[in-house]
Parts: structure tokens; C-alpha cells; sequence
């Protein structure tokens, strides 16, 4: 037990230093910074929602200085190709002459993806991360090349220009462990930003942690237990955002089509062990499962017609959930 314990502390130690180093480049997004690694601590990946400027790339590039990893970055339009994100195969002649077919690997070929403006690519274009991102692979032909871990891909959306998007379909958002939203920065965050990026150069992350020392702390936060209640409590707020359950609460039969995936509960289960190891603690708290709920359902919470038009947002419908279902149930 002393070295769970002590492998605990570890890992708390290890995510406070990573948090504090990027926090000396990046201003007031704690929370959005407190979601971005716990997905990637889990396995999982992240849809970023907020206007432009807010810092989004500028959080992903320093994620991966800080923690020793590759960068790549894809920028979405509608002429992009499934190739210009995957690679294509090439004819290529070596040093005797002889001509052989040759794949390139594309961008999606690193540790940390940042997709930006995912929905101005087109609905082809965008099909073609959904292999990466669910098996951690590329097809090309009849060759899979597997993609390095970590593999870690984080995606980004405006969420007020319609003009020229291509929505993301449910099958794609359901990929995505966590959604989250990126609010505007207050005036003493506004503040540090214009001392630190008008006054010299730009500070850039130290590393603090190795390749080796994420895929460690995976592993072990995948090992966190969860007792059977903990679960049930989980199961339970997904079933609760299917509107033909008997149980579900008002707002869910009155504006939702469609609820949560089982991923959706397994999206919660893995961010709420994540929490549990980052708070010193070696087992999942109900705390935890309501920590997750937002930012790992909004996304699979889908609108009927009624729920558009009223504007009702899924956080609010996810509050009446979690208001509604007990932590003790049967």
C-alpha cells in the first residue's frame, strides 16, 4: 500500500509542476487547462470551443514543450484532402536507381494534433481523423501504420461563424472525451497577458515531464479503483439523458433527441480517476463523476427541435440531471 501511496503523491507532484510550468506562459484558463490534461492523462481527446485569440493554439503548443512531446498542427479549410491530414503514398527512387512506392506520413503523424477549425473542413475531410482518433492508427491502401503514443489530438471550433462550416457529425463528436469552453479572459488575466507578450520575448515551457513518464501516469491512473456505487452513479446520470427513460428528468424528455453513448460514461469514469489521482487520492469520489459530467456529456446531448429553438443549452439540462439523480440509488 505505501507504494500506491507513494506513486499517488507522485503523480500529484508531477501534474502540479506540469500545471505551474504552463501556467507561466498561459493566463487564465485554469479550468480549460485542468480539462486539457486530464483528457490527455486518460487517453482521450478534446473538442475546444471559443472565439479566436483566446489562446487555444498557443495552450496546445505549450502542452507539448512541457511535456517533451511532437507538435503538429492542421489547419482546416474546404479544400483540405483526407491526404494533406494522413499522408499519401509516393513514388521515390533510392540511391541505386530502383523505383519504389513510398507512404509520407502527414501531420496527424505526431503526439500532440491540434485541428484547427475542424468544422470549416469538409465532412470527407473530417471522416478522416475518426480511425486516428478511435484506434490510434492510419490505413493507406491495404497497409495500417500505427500512430506513436501518446497520441493526443485536440480539435478547435468557433462557435459563432456558421458561414462555411460543415457541423460535426454525432458519430465524430462522440470520439472526443471532453468538450469544453473556452471563456473570455477577465481584466487581471487581460493584464498579465499584455505584460508578458508586449514586453520581450515570449516565455516558453520547460520540460517537466518525459514521453515516458506520461505513459506511466496513464497506466496508472487507468489502475484507480472505483467501487460498484461510484459506477452505478455514473451509469445512472447517462441513462438519465435518454428521453424515453421513465425517469428522466423534465428538461431531457421536453428539448432532448438523443442522449449519451456508453462513451459518455466511460469518458466520466477515466476523467473522474484522473481527479481522484491529482487530488492524493487512490479511489474515485462521487465528487470526481460530477466533476466530469459537463464537459464529458455536452457534447453528446443532441437537440430535438424544440430544444434549439429555445436556445436551451446542454449544460443547463446536464445541471438538472445531476440536480436530479441520487447519489444513492438502487
Amino acid at each position: 500500500m505505501a507504494t500506491i501511496e507513494a506513486q499517488t503523491k507522485q503523480f500529484s507532484e508531477s501534474l502540479a509542476t506540469l500545471r505551474a510550468e504552463i501556467g507561466k506562459v498561459i493566463v487564465g484558463q485554469e479550468a480549460i487547462l485542468e480539462g486539457v490534461v486530464t483528457a490527455i492523462l486518460a487517453g482521450g481527446h478534446v473538442l475546444l470551443e471559443g472565439l479566436p485569440g483566446l489562446g487555444k493554439t498557443q495552450l496546445v503548443k505549450t502542452l507539448a514543450d512541457a511535456m517533451d512531446l511532437s507538435f503538429s498542427r492542421i489547419q482546416c479549410t474546404p479544400d483540405l484532402m483526407p491526404a494533406d491530414i494522413l499522408g499519401t503514398t509516393i513514388l521515390s527512387e533510392d540511391e541505386n536507381g530502383k523505383r519504389r512506392f513510398e507512404f509520407q506520413h502527414g501531420p496527424i503523424f505526431g503526439n500532440i494534433v491540434l485541428v484547427d477549425e475542424i468544422n470549416r473542413a469538409t465532412p470527407k475531410t473530417q471522416s478522416a481523423l475518426l480511425q486516428a482518433m478511435q484506434e490510434a492508427a492510419v490505413t493507406s491502401g491495404s497497409t495500417t501504420y500505427p500512430l506513436q503514443q501518446p497520441f493526443f489530438l485536440l480539435a478547435t471550433q468557433n462557435p459563432i461563424e456558421l458561414e462555411g462550416t460543415y457541423p460535426l457529425p454525432e458519430a465524430q463528436l462522440d470520439r472526443f472525451m471532453l468538450k469544453l469552453l473556452v471563456p473570455q479572459n477577465n481584466l487581471e488575466a487581460l493584464v498579465k497577458i499584455l505584460e508578458r507578450t508586449t514586453a520581450g520575448a515570449p516565455t516558453r515551457a520547460a520540460k517537466v515531464l518525459s514521453r515516458e513518464d506520461l505513459l506511466t501516469a496513464r497506466t496508472l491512473a487507468s489502475s484507480v479503483p472505483a467501487a460498484t456505487a461510484v459506477l452505478n452513479y455514473a451509469a445512472r446520470v447517462v441513462l438519465a439523458t435518454h428521453p424515453d427513460l421513465a425517469g428522466a428528468p423534465r428538461s431531457v424528455k421536453s428539448y432532448v433527441k438523443y442522449g449519451s453513448s456508453p462513451r459518455g460514461a466511460q469518458a466520466i469514469v477515466l476523467c473522474a480517476k484522473v481527479r481522484a489521482l491529482s487530488s492524493g487520492r487512490f479511489n474515485v469520489a462521487m465528487s470526481d463523476i460530477t466533476w466530469a459530467a459537463r464537459p464529458a456529456l455536452r457534447h453528446r446531448l443532441i437537440l430535438n427541435f424544440e430544444g434549439e429553438a429555445a436556445g436551451i443549452r446542454s449544460d443547463a439540462i446536464i445541471d438538472e440531471i445531476l440536480s436530479s439523480v441520487k447519489e444513492e440509488g438502487p
